[in-house]
């Protein structure tokens, strides 16, 4: 299987208007989501072999990753758009 970022925009394409709108006029869902693409750059380079990590630590950003990303998806389904 290849490898693959999951960016928020791949994770949610149903919510693709919502976080346009929420990354404009929240400061907190913007730095989530940033926390969360960093994440995932910091995943793919270490599964891609670009970056090296202990099998532990990796699981720990994995782990942070899915919190965020289910911090973010409930903001989306609670409509948190103004």
């Amino acid at each position: 299987m290849p490898l693959q970022y999951h960016p928020l925009s791949r994770e949610f394409p149903q919510f693709e208007p919502q976080m346009r709108a929420l990354l404009q006029v929240d400061g907190h869902f913007a730095r989530m989501a940033e926390e969360y693409e960093q994440l995932d750059k910091r995943i793919y380079e270490v599964l891609g072999g670009r970056m090296a990590m202990d099998e532990l630590q990796l699981q720990g950003l994995k782990m942070q990753r899915v919190i965020l990303k289910d911090e973010i998806e409930t903001l989306l389904r609670n409509g948190a758009v103004g």
